[in-house]
């Protein structure tokens, strides 16, 4: 019988030694960084104290202002479709963007297009809106304008979210 050399533990090198130099990072964008620390400042300041309606409400509007061209105009009438359609969530920003929350958990959100470089603004709902249908729904829809049938549809949908 010949003797076995034990087996050589594979040794991992470390992500500087093989990257090279010349290669730009493919991790977040600016546009990423920038959300992430949006959330980050919000959680501080959630964590400082409690913010009143009045405080999200500012905060959702400024970052309303903030967007341009149809990102802006269908953020302002989502915003309102939200107030009309489920008063009882409260506006707050969340990760930068305009989003609507009960309690202290983000029911639905808008995000801006431009912001991402994105082909279409969205509209989302988190797990907190329980609209579970059967083993698969929808969560986050692709706007890319609001017509009358959109804007029912959106008020359908956060109509059964808030409650």
């Amino acid at each position: 019988m010949a003797d076995k050399k034990p087996a050589r533990k594979a040794t991992q090198k470390s992500a500087k030694s093989t990257t090279a130099t010349n290669k730009t990072s493919k991790g977040f964008t600016a546009d990423e960084r920038a959300a992430m620390k949006a959330r980050a400042q919000e959680l501080k300041a959630e964590a400082r104290g409690k913010k009143s309606r009045e405080d999200g409400e500012r905060e959702v509007l400024a970052a309303i202002a903030a967007m341009k061209g149809t990102d802006r105009v269908m953020a302002k009438r989502v915003d309102a479709i939200i107030k009309d359609s489920a008063p009882t969530l409260s506006p707050k920003t969340w990760y930068g963007m305009p989003a609507y929350a009960k309690g202290d958990k983000v029911v639905c959100f808008f995000q801006s297009a431009e912001k991402f470089k994105a082909r279409y603004a969205s509209f989302g709902f988190n797990d907190a809106a329980n609209l579970d249908k059967g083993a698969m729904w929808p969560v986050v829809f692709a706007l890319k304008e609001l017509t009358a049938t959109e804007e029912a549809k959106i008020a359908a949908l956060v109509k059964r979210a808030a409650r």
